[in-house]
């Protein structure tokens, strides 16, 4: 199973991987959306984590081009962002988003939420 993170702070994308990695998982990186994008079309990952702060393209244009795309469409995210206001949950989920996590998170709360949406692939 293989997670896209598509996250710009070098230092918390390398935490997500570690712990994403530690738990099984394939990971795979992009720093902002514009990257993002070109990692699904290459790379065709089971999953998506998106934060929603980045340049070039933030994660809720990202997450929009995704469910526009009929390849794409499907696509599980989880949003992970600083920003948790209810109006950013709220438009996360209009858009799209499986699931949402506010940061700072704790390692066993975003593996909870990851089984979860993994769980919900499986079983579809």
């Amino acid at each position: 199973m293989e997670i896209l993170v598509v996250e710009d702070d070098e230092s918390i994308r390398n935490l997500i991987v570690s712990q994403l990695q530690d738990a099984g998982f394939e990971v795979v990186t992009a720093a902002d959306g514009l990257e993002g994008l070109a990692a699904i079309r290459e790379r065709r990952p089971d999953a998506v984590l998106l934060d929603i702060n980045m340049p070039s393209m933030d994660g809720f244009t990202m997450l929009e081009r995704m469910k526009n795309d009929p390849a794409t469409s499907n696509l599980p995210v989880l949003m992970l962002s600083a920003q948790s206001s209810p109006e950013d949950i709220r438009r996360a989920v209009q858009l799209g988003a499986d699931d949402y996590i506010g940061k700072p998170f704790e390692s066993r709360q975003l593996l909870r939420r990851v089984d979860r949406m993994i769980r919900k692939i499986t079983q579809a």
